[in-house]
């Protein structure tokens, strides 16, 4: 479905975003669209409103709907921290994208920057679906499940390794070693991993967590 969903919003959607913000734009307007989910980005609110108001008419002609749960008007960016302060409301919303939590943060030197977390639904359905595939391998060799384990965290790392992630990589690789050994203890009804060889297992076969995209400053040269 995602190859027809992607020419079918290429005509629906990209095209007539290209050009509304060719020509009825006066700020700035990005637009970033994965499959058939889509953030857009406005400097300033009217426009904003009304590219909602008339993207929701031009799906229609489409016989499309934007999800109601999903779609939101809110405050983001370089200045919605200060803006939110001032009013007295707190933090700025936050929005889900491509498995991360979007939040306005700062660097240590007190300088703007888009914090990306790992969504907590999207982990704990992961956690979930690895500790189904421990239960059903854990009569395998302990260098196969090691195996699948490896790759497992590699890839986790891999896609949410991103700066500011640090702490939810962390966590999702101790709760994948925590649900092995769960299963690896129920074995047998004699079966019982101590954690000192839990830690020999995880020295072997489970990369560290660490970040491997660059922050910013480095992807954009600055």
């Amino acid at each position: 479905m995602r190859p027809v969903t992607n020419i079918y919003l290429h005509y629906a959607f990209d095209l007539w975003a290209e050009q509304w913000r060719g020509k009825q734009a006066r700020g700035d307007v990005v637009i970033v669209r994965f499959a058939d989910d889509f953030v857009v980005g406005f400097q300033h609110r009217r426009e904003a409103e009304r590219f909602q108001k008339e993207l929701g008419e031009r799906m229609a002609k489409f016989g499309l709907k934007l999800h109601p749960e999903k779609t939101r008007l809110i405050e983001f960016g370089r200045f919605a921290m200060q803006n939110q302060k001032a009013r007295g409301q707190g933090k700025p919303e936050t929005f889900n994208f491509l498995g991360f939590t979007h939040c306005c943060g700062q660097t240590r030197k007190g300088q703007f920057t888009v914090i990306r977390k790992t969504m907590r639904q999207r982990m704990l359905k992961k956690l979930k679906a690895v500790s189904e595939e421990l239960r059903r391998r854990r009569h395998e060799p302990i260098p196969d499940q090691g195996r699948y384990v490896r790759a497992v965290v590699q890839a986790h790392i891999n896609y949410y390794g991103v700066p500011f992630n640090s702490p939810a990589i962390h966590a999702f690789r101790h709760q994948v070693i925590r649900r092995w050994h769960q299963w690896l203890c129920r074995r047998s009804q004699r079966a019982h991993v101590t954690w000192e060889r839990m830690k020999r297992y995880t020295a072997r076969w489970l990369p560290p967590a660490v970040i491997v995209h660059p922050y910013p400053a480095a992807r954009f040269g600055g």
